[in-house]
């Protein structure tokens, strides 16, 4: 594959990327206003904080599509698929919650290695921003399963 056509794919790429963040940030957003409950009130914390983490991610995203010649995706360019991460019908379901956010995080994972491998040797600069934000995405993942073995525990 010549270099313009890999540039290309990366492009393509940081754009699928960027909308995952993005997906992601509207179903923390809803998941931390939708939980109710005692229980849920670390997890609807937890959320809130994350929103604004994923929203700087699909900020760098987008400034680093600009800067590769990409075009950045409107709202009507995004296609949404997180079906785990929907808010539940049960308003008080927190084990669910918590297992959809560890999908998103592990398909962030997915994504992120993805590009790191695909610009070796081609754009170093996109290679060290999804290193980043790979870091980032395996550290919230940690902090979800953390909560998943408590609520385990716990027998929620």
């Amino acid at each position: 594959m010549a270099d313009n056509d890999k540039r290309a794919k990366i492009a393509k790429e940081l754009a699928k990327s960027y909308n995952m963040e993005l997906e992601t940030v509207i179903n923390y957003m809803a998941n931390s206003v939708a939980l109710d409950g005692v229980r849920a009130e670390e997890i609807k914390k937890s959320l809130q904080a994350e929103v604004q983490d994923e929203l700087t991610h699909a900020s760098q995203l987008a400034s680093r599509i600009k800067t590769i010649g990409g075009r950045i995706p409107g709202s009507k360019q995004l296609a949404f698929d997180q079906d785990s991460l929907q808010p539940p019908e049960d308003t008080t379901d927190v084990v669910a919650v918590i297992k959809g956010v560890i999908d998103a995080e592990d398909g962030a994972i997915k994504q992120y290695n993805k590009l790191i491998k695909l610009c070796d040797g081609i754009d170093y600069v996109t290679q060290d921003l999804c290193i980043t934000l790979l870091a980032d995405e395996e550290e919230h993942r940690r902090i979800f399963t953390g909560y998943l073995t408590e609520y385990q525990k716990r027998g929620s």
